[in-house]
């Protein structure tokens, strides 16, 4: 296993770091030298079970005569940040709960609780 590219060598950047849940869609764009360069990474660091069976099918889907997709494996994946979340008008999501009013007790500016 000394053909075993290094970390910097992969077709995908970040590569240990995506999720096995994105790992598939991510690799539809590479043809069988950059998927099989995947999977000898994979098996001499991690080895882990899931992400070897996501590897192998998309090779033996690639011998088989599938298309590669038009993608760009190194775009900006949608599982990593980019900043602060924004909502579908462009500005930024509050991810705070709404406004909590004080308890009427102790509170001298609530009309509502008597004074005594």
């Amino acid at each position: 296993m000394n053909d075993v590219p290094h970390h910097d060598e992969l077709p995908l950047p970040d590569y240990d770091h995506l999720p096995v849940g994105s790992l598939g869609h991510r690799i539809r764009s590479l043809d069988a030298d950059g998927v099989t360069a995947l999977l000898d990474y994979e098996r001499a660091h991690g080895d882990r079970l899931p992400v070897v069976q996501v590897l192998q099918h998309r090779l033996t889907e690639l011998e088989d005569g599938a298309p590669t997709s038009g993608g760009d494996p190194t775009a900006v994946a949608p599982e990593a940040p980019l900043g602060e979340a924004s909502d579908s008008l462009g500005s930024a999501s509050r991810r705070e709960g709404p406004a909590v009013n004080p308890p009427s007790h102790g509170d001298p500016t609530n009309p509502a609780q008597p004074r005594t």
